[in-house]
C-alpha cells in the first residue's frame, strides 16, 4: 500500500445512486454480485454494502471484495428498492398522529382518535 486518500463528494447534500461490484467468499464458494445503494457519498454506500453483505449473506468484511464503484443515473438504475424512490412526487403520509394540545384536558372518557 503506497497511500490512502479520502475521496470527498462534489455535492455531498445531493443523494445519488451507486452501483457496487462485489466478489466475496461465502460457505460453498466465491460469488460476483452487483448492488445498488442510494446515499450522499461514496464511502457512506461502501458502509451500506457491507453491513448489507454481512445481514443478508452472513459475509465477514475481509471476504467482501469491493471491485468497482459507480454514480449510476436514475435511467440506468436496475433494482425495484431503489427506483421507488425516483418519483419526482413522492410522499411519505405521517399516520397514526396524536395531536398535542396545551389546552385540551389529560384526562378523557374516550380514546384518541389518530387517522385525519
Amino acid at each position: 500500500m503506497i497511500c490512502i486518500h479520502q475521496v470527498l463528494e462534489k455535492k455531498p447534500t445531493r443523494i445519488k445512486n451507486f452501483g457496487i461490484w462485489v466478489r466475496y467468499d461465502s460457505r460453498s464458494g466465491t460469488h460476483n454480485m452487483y448492488r445498488e445503494y442510494r446515499s450522499l457519498s461514496v464511502a457512506e454506500a461502501v458502509t451500506l454494502c457491507y453491513r448489507d453483505m454481512a445481514a443478508r449473506h452472513r459475509a465477514r468484511a475481509n471476504s467482501v471484495q469491493i471491485m468497482r464503484v459507480e454514480e449510476v443515473a436514475a435511467s440506468k438504475c436496475r433494482r425495484d428498492h431503489v427506483k421507488q424512490f425516483h418519483d419526482s412526487s413522492i410522499r411519505f403520509p405521517l399516520p397514526h398522529r396524536v395531536v398535542k394540545s396545551q389546552f385540551k384536558s389529560k384526562i378523557v372518557a374516550k380514546r384518541p382518535n389518530t387517522f385525519f
